[in-house]
């Protein structure tokens, strides 16, 4: 801990430095503020112009990264830590301490369906790149613009809408190893995509895709689906999964009006060979059948999103937004017998489904002023679905929950000056399973000399209970764990505050930020003891949770090169409310990224470094109970560990073939220790592992891209 807070001084110190240097601008070169973000903005308008301070991946570096999902391309950003399982096929994130319950996963400012809501909890893994381009991250809760769930910030996935020829064709081929494991089809990753997109006219737009991602899952010691032996060997330590993504898209524009529609359609396919053999000996015969339990999962998902955008006579700008998603989730079981393949005593059935129709839309410069503008908007969300899984074994009930939101939300922007911007808002939401809800937000950017730009920005927002907290019920002889439907929403608060300056000495331009936040969360949802005999567990609103942090991040930018570098330490307080021995100590984590860019343009080729460091993180838990019933809590700590990706892009026939050859997971990540667990509800503590990757891969990527 002492060696990161070294580190984090220099990297303040760097900050200092590079805000501190005196600027030699050319204005010929000032090109990287033209940049246009639409996240938490009235209208599109430049980074600079922008209130909120908005984080911007761009197409590029999803192409450097040959990244096909959100996961394989969020890993290394600050402050955000992707959160895998090997057993569900998942990857979530974790942005700023809070799970991926606490942040909205946007789709051109429209929240994207999951198994069990809107906007939230996401598998990163289940959103596809190839028609992206670029994505825009707001740090910090936007419950004004984005209502529930939006603690943390948003994700903001902006698709592409605009070529620059008439037809643009591309289809590309990527094959990866798993860790040392490749064969062409049961072993390794394998990624076909087909994308087609025609500028039909002036006013007409259209585009298709579809893209073929299997992963042959990772055996790392284990021997697979076909392994008969009862020796805890069979099945895979990473379950394999299959996804199809196809989407088709069609603009039409036309002066001041803008109408487009997007249809998604994606399927995804898990397969799990349990671990535990079943002999089935024939004594008479003498010959065995072994079999096993095995499962499949199958997820479909069917988004329609339809927006209209466009300005009055008036001068007023309104942009309308219209969604019908569902998503539902297959659970195929059966009894496997391994060497006949045959199948008995299987079960099929929807265990997992959300339909949401969602609609906004919002309008803004009602007055003719150059110093004030507002805006204006509405929300609704209606969600209905259920979770068999999440509502326990026993009932065997599909809990089907409804779940309607109206909220009603205004902002005004008060422009003291062209440097000085405050935007105030406010935001009433009605849920018809929980109170209304009155959201409150103040942004404000100023301009000051020299380059500096100031940002500040407090705001609320809310998490809805899940349905696991709500409906689970599992009581039997040895176990009592139960939901509640009486859950509040947990309230969330923070604060950030970004500096940032724009350098240009000579032929280098630099860019240099420093952020503080705070979060602060309250009423917040955790399993506690409710009674201690017979023993007894319900979801009550019982914790507090509190974050603090300082980031810095440093870019340079020198003809052909790129270098970044950023660290950020965090303080984290955890307590239970209505437990004697809880912790409320802030223990802190650090984190370091860094890469660097090199552009050979007379070969046509780019050279990627991402390096990311994440500190050993600690945290309290419960270890078990005292004679009293008061919970034991112990320190837990998660190992440093560290990710290393490196890539090279070329391109051949002015850019008609792209070929990226990479290496993932350098440092050859798998288990992380975890120390100070608690096993089964024991006083004694204990280590365990946590598997965050499959270790070191290589990857070489075909692209053919035309245009006419």
């Amino acid at each position: 801990m002492f060696l990161n807070r070294r580190l984090f001084v220099f990297f303040i110190f760097v900050s200092t430095v590079a805000f501190s240097q005196e600027e030699k601008i050319d204005s010929t070169k000032i090109t990287t503020l033209d940049e246009v973000v639409i996240t938490g903005q009235y209208n599109p308008r430049s980074i600079k112009k922008s209130v909120h301070n908005v984080i911007v991946i761009k197409r590029e570096q999803i192409e450097n990264q040959a990244a096909n999902n959100l996961a394989d391309l969020l890993n290394f950003n600050l402050n955000l830590t992707i959160i895998p399982s090997s057993q569900t096929g998942k990857s979530t994130i974790s942005f700023f301490g809070l799970d991926a319950q606490y942040f909205n996963i946007l789709v051109d400012n429209i929240p994207l369906v999951s198994d069990s809501g809107l906007g939230n909890n996401i598998d990163l893994t289940q959103i596809n790149l190839d028609d992206i381009e670029r994505i825009e991250i707001v740090e910090g809760a936007m419950g004004v613009e984005y209502g529930a769930n939006a603690v943390s910030g948003v994700i903001n996935i902006i698709t592409k809408k605009n070529i620059k020829e008439n037809w643009n064709i591309k289809a590309s081929l990527q094959e990866e190893t798993v860790s040392n494991e490749y064969a062409w089809f049961n072993k390794g990753r394998h990624i076909q995509a087909l994308n087609v997109a025609n500028k039909i006219s002036e006013n007409w737009f259209a585009r298709v895709g579809v893209n073929r991602n299997q992963f042959a899952g990772f055996y790392n010691g284990k021997q697979g689906e076909n392994y008969y032996k009862n020796d805890g060997l069979r099945g895979y330590d990473w379950l394999p999964k299959e996804q199809l993504n196809t989407n088709a898209f069609v603009q039409f524009k036309k002066e001041q009006f803008q109408l487009f529609y997007k249809f998604e359609y994606f399927n995804e396919s898990i397969n799990y060979y349990d671990a535990t053999v079943r002999a089935n000996i024939d004594v008479n015969a003498q010959t065995s059948n072994p079999s096993a339990t095995d499962k499949i999962f199958t997820t479909h998902r069917f988004v329609n999103n339809l927006n209209f955008i466009g300005k009055l006579n008036s001068g007023a700008n309104y942009d309308v937004s219209l969604s019908y998603q569902e998503q539902k989730r297959h659970l195929n079981e059966f009894n496997h017998f391994i060497l006949s393949k045959e199948r008995s005593n299987e079960t099929d059935e929807i265990y997992q489904s959300s339909k949401v129709f969602y609609s906004k839309g919002n309008i803004n410069n009602l007055v003719k002023s150059n110093t004030f503008n507002f805006q204006l908007g509405y929300e609704t969300r209606f969600i209905t679905g259920f979770d068999t899984e999440a509502s326990g074994d026993v009932t065997q009930e599909d809990k089907e929950q409804s779940q309607n939101n109206f909220a009603v939300f205004g902002s005004s922007e008060y422009k003291f000056s062209e440097k000085f911007i405050v935007r105030p808002g406010i935001r009433y939401e009605y849920n018809s399973l929980f109170k209304s809800k009155i959201l409150a937000s103040l942004s404000a950017r100023y301009l000051m000399k020299h380059g500096f730009e100031l940002r500040g920005n407090i705001g609320t927002s809310y998490r809805t209970p899940n349905f696991e907290e709500l409906y689970y019920y599992f009581v039997d002889s040895n176990h009592d764990v139960r939901g509640n439907e009486n859950l509040n929403p947990e309230n969330g608060f923070t604060a950030f505050i970004n500096l940032k300056k724009y350098s240009y000495i000579n032929d280098i331009s630099l860019l240099n930020s420093l952020k503080l936040s705070y979060v602060d969360v309250s009423d917040k949802i955790d399993l506690a003891i409710v009674k201690t005999i017979p023993l007894q567990y319900q979801y009550i609103n019982i914790d507090a949770y509190k974050l603090w942090g300082i980031t810095s991040n440093n870019s340079l930018k020198k003809k052909n090169w790129t270098f970044n570098l950023g660290a950020t330490l965090q303080g984290i307080s955890r307590v239970a409310g209505n437990e004697l021995q809880a912790e409320d100590d802030f223990l802190y984590s650090f984190q370091l990224n860094t890469s660097a860019t090199y552009n050979i343009l007379k070969w046509q080729t780019a050279a990627t470094v991402l390096l990311k460091h994440n500190g050993k993180q600690q945290n309290y838990v419960s270890s078990g109970v005292d004679a009293d019933g008061n919970s034991i809590f112990t320190k837990s700590t998660t190992s440093a560990y560290n990710w290393l990706d490196v890539s090279l892009k070329k391109s051949f026939f002015k850019n008609k073939i792209q070929a990226t050859l990479g290496a993932r997971n350098l440092f050859d990540v798998t288990n992380v220790n975890v120390s100070g667990t608690n096993s089964e509800g024991t006083h004694a503590a204990n280590n365990s592992a946590l598997l965050l990757g499959y270790g070191k891969s290589y990857y070489l990527k075909l692209l053919y891209n035309l245009n006419f």
